[in-house]
């Protein structure tokens, strides 16, 4: 919970707006991310530390707990998503997104019993997180409009095999 004022001055970040959403007041941040920091969400919430210092978010969730998004995606059951952002603007542009990607889907998403592949779902013009996935191992699947957001999303995966081998 301490660590939520730092999150809310990434989210109002304009390096972080322009892909991550609108912004938000400390409240909204709050009332948003304590269900997840306190267990009672679906989605689990994580700060990237580099160094030990806090650099960025990442969150993962079953697509299929979120029924509308799971329809609009595609996702089969044993889907993860992911979602992440670099807060600390001296970090972007280093090459950390693949590493950080690799490392948290292999530690966290699947660790996860049951979880088959892990989705992801830039805007097509997000090209720099594009390139990260990508170096991560995800592959373009196709492109989506979702209901309520502006742009389409530009939807990647990987498999569990193939991160993972075997």
């Amino acid at each position: 919970m301490g660590d939520l004022e730092l999150l809310c001055a990434w989210l109002n970040a304009p390096h972080v707006r322009r892909w991550y959403g609108q912004g938000s007041s400390y409240e909204a941040v709050v009332e948003k991310y304590a269900p997840r920091i306190e267990g009672r969400s679906a989605t689990a919430s994580f700060l990237i530390l580099y160094a030990g210092t806090p650099v960025g978010y990442i969150q993962t969730y079953m697509i299929t707990d979120y029924p509308e998004y799971a329809r609009d995606v595609g996702a089969d059951e044993g889907t993860a998503g992911l979602d992440i952002f670099i807060g600390e603007a001296q970090y972007m542009h280093r090459g950390l997104g693949a590493h950080i990607l690799r490392r948290f889907m292999r530690e966290i998403v699947f660790a996860r019993s049951g979880v088959a592949a892990c989705m992801v779902g830039p805007e097509p013009a997000n090209t720099a997180a594009i390139r990260a996935y990508e170096k991560a191992g995800m592959r373009h699947l196709r492109t989506v409009d979702v209901l309520g957001e502006p742009h389409p999303e530009y939807l990647m995966g990987i498999t569990r095999e193939e991160l993972l081998g075997g």
